[in-house]
């Protein structure tokens, strides 16, 4: 058994261990107990059970459909990458070079050249588009994959931190720097409009600093959101490359005028970790709490029986079940025999299921059922007519309710500081900082090993928060802020 599967002393008693006891093991252990994913015997790999898979799958066919909607197209690289092209672009080898898996023999034999498993795919599809690209006519690009990637982890953190992930990347090529930003900003707003209105996740939009930048890109723009412990995690990117691939594999084409031209290109990705903020945004010390509208199942009927009954109530809830699926609802029925009521109930609020529907035989006498918000703690008994068609509106009541319970939470423990002192005493509090800073990378390295603290990133203007522009002074340097707003810091996944 793991080490890490939620099974320690201090899980048994409570089911999971509660947040406020120790906020890691209530991770590790409802990702594992609510049947997510679990380990697997390659070190640093993790297994996505049926459950996780399906949210999962949720997460790709929305994205998916915007990336179509806005005009990109799919396409599948191989998953092994030839050593060069790694090289090929010094910040991008340095910035991936510890993490690579190198292989090196095929059966017997020994490579001429190793490949490496693909830890993102710049390299080998700036190699492609070099091949496909001839004139301003054939611009832009607009493609991206879906697949997994894969990065040394020495400690496996499911979902947050594994060898090998699940993501789509984009990667697109243009004509022109003001063409490939915008393209960049259309993803970042997708991402968050994603984030809020799907996974009702607050998330603050902002420019990363050079030292946070991805390697090899010129800006890096991130979407960042607040677990309930405090600690950010960047929970998507979208990077303006210039020509730094273009040049280093030779993506150039034939202007208007006739002249040569690197063409300007982007990357941009959200990965299977955003499941991990999903869970640490909105879980309790009961376990997972899914928002409505990416729940795989959003109402579970459970029907309530002797056995002498058991079966009639089970078709008695298919029968309810489809009269939620013409609704549009998404519904499990609960068919398990020899297991207790009250062992269900705690099983599908640790899955974090919307809304329960208990049905019992006198609640099929009397017309009724007895219906349970996962985000509530009382029950309501309701006419089953009732309880059917307003199924959907209680769904985006749930819906909404999470996302402004995230968004208070993360407003409540974000703070302004202006001392190094203020500053040090809301990071070890767990509080999100906003502060002026003067932009030199030293002094970021400084506070970063002092107080393991970095800046998530610069807010966007027109970002709903924290985007005001005011000047002031540096709260470790003394020297005038170099962003024209005050920045936000905290401690990261």
């Amino acid at each position: 058994m793991h080490p890490m599967t939620g099974t320690s002393e201090k899980g048994k008693s409570f089911g999971v261990t509660p947040q406020s006891q120790d906020f890691n093991d209530w991770y590790n252990e409802v990702v594992v107990k609510a049947d997510l994913a679990d380990y697997s015997p390659v070190k640093g790999a993790m297994v996505v059970k049926p459950y996780g898979s399906a949210l999962w799958e949720r997460i790709v066919r929305w994205l998916d459909d915007r990336f179509k909607e806005t005009g990109h197209e799919s396409l599948l690289f191989p998953t092994l990458i030839p050593m060069n092209f790694i090289a090929k672009e010094a910040d991008h080898v340095e910035g991936f070079a510890p993490e690579l898996f190198t292989v090196t023999k095929v059966g017997t034999d020994v490579l001429d050249e190793p490949y490496v498993m693909r830890p993102t795919s710049e390299t080998i599809i700036g190699h492609m588009w070099a091949g496909w690209l001839n004139s301003y006519r054939d611009l832009p690009f607009l493609h991206y994959q879906w697949g997994s990637v894969f990065r040394a982890e020495l400690r496996t953190k499911l979902f947050l931190r594994t060898s090998e992930f699940y993501w789509h990347e984009g990667h697109t090529a243009h004509a022109d720097e003001t063409e490939a930003r915008n393209e960049v900003m259309q993803m970042l707003s997708i991402y968050h409009e994603f984030c809020r209105d799907v996974l009702a996740l607050p998330v603050l939009r902002g420019e990363k600093t050079a030292s946070e930048r991805f390697a090899g890109a010129v800006a890096t723009y991130s979407i960042e959101g607040m677990m309930r412990d405090g600690k950010a995690l960047q929970s998507g990117t979208s990077h303006y490359l210039g020509q730094n691939f273009s040049r280093a594999f030779n993506v150039k084409f034939q202007t208007r005028d006739q002249k040569e031209e690197f063409a300007h290109t982007t990357s941009w990705a959200i990965s299977s970790r955003i499941i991990g903020a999903l869970i640490m945004t909105h879980g309790d010390d009961k376990g997972l709490m899914m928002p409505p509208n990416i729940a795989p199942t959003q109402v579970v009927v459970i029907p309530v029986g002797r056995k002498d009954n058991f079966d009639q109530m089970v078709a008695e809830g298919e029968k309810l079940a489809a009269e939620l699926r013409t609704a549009g609802i998404r519904v499990k029925v609960d068919k398990r025999d020899g297991v207790t009521n009250g062992f269900k109930y705690n099983d599908w609020e640790l899955k974090g299921i919307p809304v329960r529907i208990e049905l019992g035989p006198r609640d099929l006498e009397a017309g009724v059922v007895v219906v349970k918000n996962r985000a509530a703690e009382d029950k309501e008994t309701l006419p089953r007519a009732e309880a059917v068609a307003g199924m959907a509106e209680r769904l985006a009541g749930i819906q909404a309710f999470l996302l402004q319970r995230a968004t208070d939470f993360m407003l409540e423990n974000t703070v302004i500081a202006d001392t190094y002192d203020e500053f040090k005493a809301a990071i070890e509090a767990g509080k999100w900082v906003r502060a002026f800073h003067s932009g030199d990378p030293e002094s970021e390295r400084q506070i970063k090993e002092e107080t393991k603290a970095t800046i998530r990133n610069e807010p966007l203007d027109g970002s709903e928060f924290f985007a005001e522009r005011e000047d002031g002074v540096c709260f470790h340097t003394g020297k005038p802020s170099g962003y024209g707003k005050r920045v936000v810091f905290g401690r990261q996944y």
